[in-house]
């Protein structure tokens, strides 16, 4: 399967961009809402609603502003994501690959970092972060093949990247700290092949097919190392590992949000369940569980807010990049994705039998949050690297 041609770039004049971008997201909402099944169905946002996105500005919100982008400031960008995760999963899943896309074109060397953005900056980028290629060091370039998981938003992007590992005589070179050396590639979407494979237990209309390069000789320019000195200044650019649990994190939080906003609409409605004494919202065991479970959220939601603003004091300061701050992120992503995968049980449970049917948002969101839970940035595994933080800065503070 291959992609369309990129399509139609638009020039939105924006007075306020971070406010108008949210107002057009509440004008959007009550059609993401009525088009939930639609979505899964497709296993990928309507192209009109990518559109529609696109016009708002969603895929120029981190472009800089020499690209005629919004540079918006990071906790802005996390708001308007927030906003979509609110009301569907997957288009706010393919939001944050929209904001990350546009980090790593930022690290790209100069020339490609004008190829992508020469017909203006609402360019969809995707990909994938697994090093699953090999990039052969040859004449004129590196020869590049490989297939790769999870390219989210693969079905309206107009730029695809993926990690390779470099080749030189068939044999990784080695880079830091005598590990393989990994760069990115960046190719137009037409140089990509397309495998039909996202069939998926939740996150469906994410489009998070395989992705395919079966032998291509690539330009030198078009591979980059994103952990190089920033190219660009400003604070968004100095650093691109540190934004992502950060961004995972807003994704778990909001998805909780919009299950205990759906399990309350539920609620509203009068439902009484088979053989209880009283309507959902009358009942003490209901009111319970749900104060339980608000109190869960208020907290997912305090911590997210204390990460961001941490994370964005360091890139105001120039400090964004270093290994503690990853791992301070890592703890927050982690955490929040098991807490609101709690919440999203909980509020499943509560709401009863009727919840199981594909109708339901509750159970949409169950299995949203489970496979947002799987992601690598929101693994358990992580906790080790957090616990040996905690005892080194234990340890500095004994001394």
């Amino acid at each position: 399967m291959r992609l369309q041609e990129k399509t139609k770039t638009y020039s939105v004049p924006l007075r306020d961009p971070h406010e108008d971008i949210l107002a057009g997201i509440q004008e959007l909402a009550p059609e993401i809402r009525a088009r939930a099944a639609e979505i899964e169905a497709a296993r990928r946002v309507p192209p009109d609603i990518v559109e529609r996105l696109r016009y708002l500005g969603l895929f120029r919100m981190f472009v800089p502003r020499s690209a005629g982008g919004l540079e918006l400031d990071f906790p802005a960008g996390l708001e308007v994501i927030k906003a979509l995760t609110r009301l569907d999963g997957s288009i706010g899943w393919i939001s944050i690959v929209a904001g990350i896309g546009s980090l790593i074109a930022a690290a790209a060397r100069p020339e490609l970092f004008r190829q992508i953005y020469q017909d203006g900056p609402d360019v969809a980028i995707c990909g994938s972060s697994q090093p699953n290629g090999t990039a052969e060091r040859v004449e004129g370039g590196y020869r590049v093949k490989g297939r790769w998981p999870f390219a989210s938003g693969c079905t309206h992007a107009d730029w695809i990247g993926a990690f390779c590992i470099v080749t030189e005589n068939g044999k990784p070179v080695p880079g830091a700290q005598g590990k393989p050396q990994i760069r990115a590639v960046a190719l137009p979407v037409r140089d990509w092949e397309i495998e039909d494979t996202w069939y998926a237990a939740g996150l469906e209309g994410t489009g998070s097919h395989h992705i395919t390069l079966r032998e291509r000789i690539v330009p030198e320019e078009h591979l980059f190392d994103i952990d190089a000195a920033p190219r660009l200044s400003g604070p968004l650019y100095q650093a691109l590992r540190q934004w992502l649990p950060i961004v995972h994190g807003a994704f778990s939080v909001s998805m909780a949000e919009g299950t205990v906003d759906d399990l309350l609409a539920l609620a509203h409605t009068g439902k009484q369940q088979l053989y209880a004494a009283t309507p959902m919202r009358e009942s003490e065991t209901f009111q319970y569980e749900l104060g339980r479970i608000s109190a869960g959220l208020r907290a997912a939601q305090a911590f997210h807010e204390v990460q961001v603003a941490s994370h964005w004091r360091r890139a105001l300061a120039g400090t964004l990049k270093d290994d503690d701050v990853m791992i301070e992120g890592a703890r927050s992503a982690v955490w929040l994705a098991t807490t609101c995968v709690g919440i999203a049980d909980a509020c499943f449970a509560l709401a009863g039998s009727g919840a199981v049917y594909d109708d339901s948002p509750l159970q949409r969101r169950l299995r949203d949050l489970h496979i947002g839970a799987q992601h690598a940035h929101a693994q358990q595994r992580q906790y080790v690297d957090i616990g040996k933080l905690a005892l080194r800065r234990s340890a500095g503070h004994a001394g």
